[in-house]
């Protein structure tokens, strides 16, 4: 592909044109599962190309972190290549998490079968702002006492370390009621209209419903950001 200012001959589809300084892609869409990854460089509408790295997972040790260190590693730098404007995301987390580490990049999470086709409708509707704050932050009110000990505060923490939450309000445990199941669950409830959210961790019969802040700017947004917090939960082992 030749870059569209000068004509340079590009080595991928969407890379940055180092001979005249021009970008020639100004999205790309990462797919990520934990063995293979779809690059795609995208100029507004039109799909430049898209590149499939793959890799092996090692299952434990030092390799593993290796393995998935250099798989990272690939995928961030054919972002790089591109220095595009935005970049969206779908698909396995750990990876996720590891590529948004590597890029200091802020990744927009995505949903649907076609992530090219979900990022091509949301053109021109703002993003949502990533929230890069630490846990102490994102975390307080006046209510201290977080439900569930170990695994309750492991909830609490999942989802206030979302790049989408901007505070988590711990609410009045409620020991009421009566409940045939035993452990920690926990469940993002219905965005509101604003989009922001509520998280219910319960433990046994008791129960803390705590004010979840978001980035999100109405329902529809908020309902993008509870699916990913209640499948970040389901990830933990917490989903309710």
């Amino acid at each position: 592909m030749p870059c569209r200012q000068c004509r340079s001959s590009l080595d991928r589809p969407g890379d940055y044109c180092l001979v005249c300084n021009t970008a020639n892609a100004d999205t790309v869409v990462l797919e990520l599962d934990r063995d293979r990854a779809r690059v795609s460089a995208l100029d507004e509408e039109t799909v430049l190309g898209s590149r499939v790295i793959t890799t092996t997972p090692e299952r434990d040790g030092e390799a593993a972190v290796i393995e998935l260190r250099n798989f990272v590693g690939l995928i961030a730098d054919d972002v790089r290549r591109k220095r595009p404007e935005e970049v969206y995301v779908t698909g396995d987390r750990t990876v996720i998490d590891h590529v948004r580490r590597a890029l200091h990049y802020p990744l927009f999470r995505i949903t649907g079968e076609d992530a090219i086709q979900s990022v091509i409708e949301r053109r021109g509707k703002p993003a949502l702002e990533e929230v890069h704050a630490s846990l102490s932050d994102t975390i307080g009110g006046s209510h201290t006492t977080l439900i569930g000990d170990r695994d309750g505060r492991r909830a609490i923490e999942t989802v206030a370390a979302h790049p989408h939450v901007k505070k988590l309000v711990p609410g009045p445990i409620d020991a009421g009621g009566s409940s045939s199941r035993t452990g920690v669950r926990a469940k993002a409830t219905r965005s509101d209209t604003n989009g922001n959210v509520r998280l219910l961790v319960r433990d046994g019969s008791s129960v803390q419903e705590n004010r979840v802040v978001t980035t999100a700017y109405d329902r529809d947004t908020g309902e993008r950001v509870r699916t990913d917090l209640n499948e970040a939960l389901t990830e933990s082992g917490l989903q309710e």
